[in-house]
């Protein structure tokens, strides 16, 4: 089969021919029909981000498919069945999956990183982490489900408990943080989207977002929250990872609100310690999503409540997947799919 391999960060991926994979016990082989790009690659393409399984290995992480055979013991699956894949994969045994918190599981493995991805025709999946998609949401436009959806419902909802009538901003209004203004929309949340890119706030516009605010143009962005939510935000999403951003979110919710970490950084969080405790702010980390939310997203989707092929901007294939890492690093990219 074709598959693109990672050889290090600062090399292209290198599109060549490597065996097809075959499915063992409890497993399924995936013929890909499309896999997300996404900026965790990029951390291991440009800023040495090591990966579980040391190079060569797959990336690719947000995958749709059709089931192309069965390992053996494999339930509720037949080949030819449309699926979505987890992008992390928990073991099911240590106590926090036990405790129901599989997205933050001691043993997680991930595809594209633990273990060969996407980027490929053909991947093995464990049969109990794939997910059948419905025959109205189009299959390959479906592989940003994976994590571009669902990591921004588990903040949302699991995370950043919104509710109807609250007040949440949205900083950064990448493809990520998009999904977090539909989805806090979508289940009755009043949303407030915060980018410097004036095409991403109509974007957010076009996703529910009731006002945006590019903070180049405001001179206190703080204070033009508070003027338009009365006391402050109820619940703020921080998408991007910066310390600039972390201090504008937790400077944006009112006296016992909710700041939810989703952008990834390795710097220290800038807070104001008496503010945290004199106002009772909580400051919420979010990682991922539970495999067990993935048939509730897919539903939403199926019946409009979100919006999934739209966001696709971007169709590769897998020859050019390269040339979608460099129109990701662009920033003209809301979401990109490469297609084997």
């Amino acid at each position: 089969m074709r598959a693109a391999v990672f050889h290090g960060a600062g090399r292209p991926l290198e599109v060549t021919d490597v065996t097809t994979p075959i499915p063992g016990p409890g497993e399924a082989l995936v013929r890909v029909a499309a896999c997300g790009v996404c900026h965790t690659d990029l951390h291991y393409l440009d800023h040495g981000t090591p990966t579980f399984k040391p190079p060569p290995l797959v990336l690719g992480h947000e995958i749709a498919g059709t089931v192309a055979s069965l390992g053996s013991g494999v339930e509720g699956l037949t080949a030819g069945d449309s699926v979505l894949a987890a992008a992390v994969l928990p073991c099911g045994l240590c106590p926090n999956c036990r405790d129901g918190r599989e997205n933050i599981c001691e043993r997680s493995r991930m595809l594209g990183n633990n273990l060969d991805g996407g980027f490929a025709e053909y991947v093995v999946v464990p049969g109990k982490d794939l997910f059948q998609v419905p025959a109205e949401l189009p299959l390959a436009e479906s592989a940003v489900i994976a994590d571009a959806v669902t990591t921004p419902y588990h903040a949302v909802v699991r995370r950043g408990r919104v509710t109807a009538g609250d007040w949440v901003v949205v900083f950064g209004c990448g493809g990520v943080g998009l999904n977090v203004v539909q989805l806090a929309a979508a289940v009755g949340g009043r949303v407030i989207a915060v980018d410097q890119v004036d095409g991403k706030l109509e974007w957010a516009r076009r996703l529910g977002a009731e006002a945006t605010f590019n903070p180049s143009r405001v001179g206190r962005l703080d204070r033009e929250l508070r003027r338009v939510t009365g006391a402050g935000a109820d619940v703020a999403f921080e998408v991007i990872g910066k310390a600039a951003t972390q201090e504008q979110a937790f400077a944006s919710v009112r006296a016992g609100g909710r700041v939810v970490l989703v952008g990834y950084s390795g710097d220290p969080l800038p807070l104001n310690a008496a503010r945290l405790m004199y106002r009772e702010i909580e400051v919420i980390g979010s990682l991922g999503c539970r495999p067990v939310d993935y048939p509730r997203v897919i539903e939403l989707a199926r019946l409009g409540r979100i919006r999934v092929g739209d966001l696709v901007t971007h169709r590769f294939p897998l020859a050019a997947i390269n040339e979608a890492f460099d129109a990701l690093r662009g920033g003209d990219v809301i979401r990109a799919i490469v297609i084997p």
